[in-house]
């Protein structure tokens, strides 16, 4: 599966944030996206997931594996994206959460894939634990784990790993980076930390115009 996006113009109201941007993201790799505040970074993912509203205006196209998708909606796209925001259901355990992603399947096989997320995650204590006892850097690998097991198609990340601590953030980008690889899942990254950078030959810097 590879990601590609054209973007002819990219606007929030009268201000144009990107223009004539190619990216081809291959299967398994991760393209970072950098700059300034405000150059339209975060805005350039919600135009490829198909979340972003006006004032936002996206003009050029979104293929996966060469096919269109950005008129489709975006449920039907396959794209997951991560926050820093870890946007977890209030009303279920940790171990819920986890099995809501999950492909449909066996009950047995879907739990024993939970199992080993709770192991990567290195949270097996937890499963049934209230999202809302958790610590911040907790909730956050919760979330990202929640959204690589609904096996999308490509994977937006806008900084997901700002809220976590040095240490942590380290093995999250590797437990991260290296699904990605793994599953062969194109992934487009936005951060402002260049130790989050995956691959130096695959970084875009954002203007702003």
């Amino acid at each position: 599966m590879s990601l590609q996006v054209h973007v002819r113009d990219l606007s929030v109201g009268q201000r144009r944030l990107v223009h004539d941007l190619r990216l081809d993201v291959a299967p398994g790799t991760v393209h970072t996206l950098m700059g300034e505040s405000g150059c339209g970074k975060s805005s350039l993912l919600a135009a490829i997931c198909g979340t972003a509203t006006a004032p936002v205006r996206f003009d050029g196209d979104i293929l996966l594996d060469g096919t269109r998708v950005d008129a489709l909606p975006t449920r039907r796209r396959g794209i997951a994206i991560l926050f820093q925001d870890d946007l977890l259901f209030a009303h279920m355990t940790v171990r819920e959460n986890l099995l809501f992603a999950v492909p449909p399947g066996p009950r047995d096989q879907r739990e024993k894939v939970v199992r080993q997320a709770l192991h990567d995650l290195e949270l097996p204590d937890l499963a049934e634990a209230d999202p809302g006892t958790l610590s911040g850097g907790q909730r956050t690998r919760v979330a990202l784990m929640r959204a690589l097991l609904a096996r999308p198609r490509a994977v937006l990340l806008d900084e997901p790993f700002a809220r976590l601590d040095a240490g942590l953030r380290a093995r999250m980008r590797e437990f991260v980076f290296g699904t990605i690889q793994a599953r062969r899942i194109p992934a487009l990254l936005v951060t402002h930390d260049a130790e989050d950078i995956a691959d130096p030959q695959r970084i875009t810097q954002l203007t702003g115009s």
